[in-house]
């Protein structure tokens, strides 16, 4: 019995670009570390979002930009948070969660819901009760109410997967972008 022939593949020739020796993408590869992820990531924009859950009868929320779309069908959605975080034991405890997506107008609610220690919903946070319980921010440019269908362990974060129960899409406005460890407006 005879091995079967595995066909030869060809290789498109480089498509390197051409910079300089030392410069980034040069080939000056470094080991996987938190540091070396930390530096990738900076240079990788992403849009900026809100999840707010209720840790009892206390609104909870923090700022996410690994906010991704799973699944059309069904209407699924995940993003991560640290077990860490002072949200965490909101989102670990609720079923259904907030998820709203910023407009380069809320930099500064961006902030405060990213600041540790906070009132995040304060007297200058406008925001409601929306479906399930669930707070409902003002202003953004669109929400999700979310039924959280899996909590996946990942190091010390977990990845929350979520389906889309309720939501408005209509807000008006430009997104707001994480881009170099600073919020920034779209630019054409």
């Amino acid at each position: 019995m005879t091995a079967p022939t595995v066909p030869t593949v060809q290789t498109a020739p480089s498509l390197r670009s051409p910079r300089a020796a030392g410069s980034p993408g040069s080939g000056d590869t470094r080991p996987g570390s938190p540091d070396l992820l930390r530096s990738v990531f900076r240079q990788h924009a992403a849009g900026v979002a809100v999840i707010t859950a209720r840790d009892g009868a206390r609104p909870v929320g923090f700022t996410a930009t690994s906010l991704n779309s799973v699944s059309a069908d069904p209407p699924l959605l995940s993003f991560t948070i640290g077990t860490g975080a002072s949200s965490w034991p909101g989102v670990r405890d609720s079923e259904y969660l907030g998820v709203h997506i910023l407009g380069e107008h809320q930099r500064e609610l961006a902030g405060l819901f990213a600041r540790s220690g906070a009132d995040r919903f304060g007297g200058a946070t406008g925001w409601r009760p929306g479906p399930h319980g669930v707070p409902v921010l003002d202003g953004v440019l669109a929400w999700l109410a979310c039924r959280v269908v899996a909590r996946v362990p990942a190091g010390e974060h977990r990845v929350i997967i979520a389906e889309a129960v309720a939501g408005d899409p209509a807000g008006e406005g430009r997104p707001l972008l994480y881009h170099q460890g600073r919020f920034n407006a779209l630019r054409d």
